[in-house]
């Protein structure tokens, strides 16, 4: 779900859409918008799994405090996602994957 028109911020429309990776898929994603946002707004809320137990894990804090949006960007790991902006042909990659499917 995305916010298109604000008062004060005026038009989405006005933000170029770019194309980034996801997992080996290219999606489209906002110029300048943080990475789990734009992955909100295609539905996925899982960003992680944790490495014990495999549990899913998304935004909480969504302000960097926290690590639970951590993914790993063009090969970095622990990239807070909820703070890193999007920029063209990023490759974002879920950490910690799950040994199996869920």
């Amino acid at each position: 779900m995305r916010v298109k028109e604000h008062p004060i911020l005026s038009s989405l429309d006005r933000i170029p859409v770019v194309e980034i990776i996801v997992d080996g898929i290219a999606v489209p994603a906002r110029e300048g918008e943080s990475i789990a946002a734009a992955l909100m707004a295609l539905g996925r809320l899982k960003l992680r799994h944790t490495h014990k137990t495999s549990s899913p894990r998304g935004v909480f804090c969504g302000i960097g405090r926290c690590t639970d949006c951590v993914m790993t960007v063009d090969g970095q790991t622990n990239v807070r996602t909820c703070v890193t902006p999007v920029r063209a042909g990023m490759i974002v990659e879920t950490q910690n994957k799950p040994d199996k499917g869920e």
